[in-house]
């Protein structure tokens, strides 16, 4: 079994909070780590105390006929955590749960209460921000990180992508076929089910034009033209992408309002198995020969270095029109601003551009991430390390701000 970093951080957040929501796309392993952390409420306790554990999948029918009477039924099940899968198809439970929380706090039972799984992480938060305020605490689970594998299934990680079930398909060939009825059932069921009314094909096609074009900035107009759909109908769809967290919007940073800075955000596909399977790309051979090589290893480090990041850090990149640019930028609570640049060759060095950008925005440290594992100065306060090494850096920051 492989081991998720954030299943301490649940445990943790689980013996402080009355109910934590986990969210992540599907099949990123949510299940399997919500009944890890119940079989641990049962053997090792939580917050002090053991407790049973009760587990609703709200897709099953059997177990949304459970709810009919959905607090009656949970009252029933005070002394457990009762784990609640894909809890986004049923929204009326939110106030439910509100009551319940409030309930159980007057009667002391102020932890451990509700252990809340989802995929759709705009369209949950809205549904809860309101009724839950206060009362859970989000987290999200990403596909498998660079440290959640050996050092040397770093390049294994990045072509199949950190979905469990392809990274540990027993051959190239599965770990693609599984990827690509991944997205088949994104298209023909997910996407749909938010309203989209657009034939899977050209939901394919778009999703297909934004593979080709990894990394690169969002240009409303032009998806549309190719797709003839009008603009805000393609901007919806890309909601839809980055609310089931597939499509990751990297906003421009803008602190230097001194410059012309570009203003529009650059669009990755996140999982980067994902963005091979769209494309066609089966093989590490095939894929190093790809023109969308050198974008594909930017949106893996980029997942990577967010996905690690302390909790409340903000990111975006930096570019104005006289060439200054840094691929990412991190702001961490508690330490300041990080440059980073990505660079997928093994002797490669920051251009003039990302120097011209540190002059302007002035962080305190520089990083050049590389696919290595050694860490050493390459001059002018620039530092190559590699994907791994800063991940566990932020890793650490994360554990030590205990988000």
């Amino acid at each position: 079994m492989i081991e998720r970093h954030l299943f301490s951080l649940a445990l943790d957040a689980l013996a402080d909070s009355p109910a934590i929501a986990l969210l992540g796309p599907r099949q990123t392993g949510k299940t399997t780590l919500a009944l890890r952390i119940s079989q641990h409420c049962e053997q090792a306790g939580l917050g002090g105390r053991l407790c049973g554990s009760v587990y609703l999948d709200l897709e099953s029918p059997s177990d949304r006929q459970k709810l009919t009477d959905a607090e009656a039924y949970l009252l029933q099940h005070t002394d457990k955590l009762v784990v609640l899968d894909e809890v986004q198809q049923m929204p009326e439970l939110f106030q439910v749960l509100r009551g319940l929380i409030d309930q159980g706090r007057r009667q002391g039972l102020s932890a451990g209460r509700f252990l809340l799984l989802g995929s759709a992480s705009g369209e949950l938060l809205r549904q809860s921000s309101e009724s839950l305020a206060g009362r859970v605490t989000y987290m999200e689970l990403p596909p498998l990180q660079p440290t959640e594998v050996q050092a040397n299934e770093q390049e294994t990680l990045w072509l199949r992508g950190g979905f469990p079930n392809s990274f540990l398909a027993p051959s190239l060939p599965k770990s693609l076929a599984w990827r690509q009825n991944l997205i088949k059932t994104y298209l023909e069921r997910d996407i749909p089910s938010f309203g989209a009314r657009v034939p899977a094909e050209t939901l394919r096609r778009l999703w297909t034009m934004l593979a080709h074009q990894q990394g690169g900035l969002l240009d409303v107009s032009q998806l549309g033209k190719n797709l003839m759909l009008d603009s805000k109908t393609v901007l919806r769809y890309l909601d839809m992408l980055v609310d089931l967290m597939l499509l990751r919007r990297l906003e421009p940073w803008h602190s230097n309002r001194g410059k012309r800075l570009v203003k529009s955000p650059k669009l990755y596909v996140r999982d980067s198995g994902l963005l091979h399977a769209l494309l066609g790309i089966g093989t590490q051979d095939a894929l190093l020969s790809h023109p969308v090589v050198g974008n594909s290893w930017e949106g893996f480090v980029l997942e990577s270095l967010l996905n690690a990041a302390p909790l409340n850090t903000s990111s975006g990149f930096y570019r104005s029109s006289n060439g200054a640019e840094v691929d990412v930028l991190l702001d961490i609570p508690g330490q300041g601003l990080w440059a980073i640049e990505i660079k997928r060759g093994m002797t490669s060095k920051p251009k003039r551009g990302f120097y011209n950008a540190c002059e302007d925005v002035q962080p305190i440290k520089r990083w050049l991430v590389y696919p290595g594992s050694e860490t050493f100065p390459v001059g002018d306060d620039v530092h190559m390390i590699g994907l791994r090494g800063i991940t566990e850096l932020l890793q650490g920051l994360r554990q030590e701000a205990g988000s």
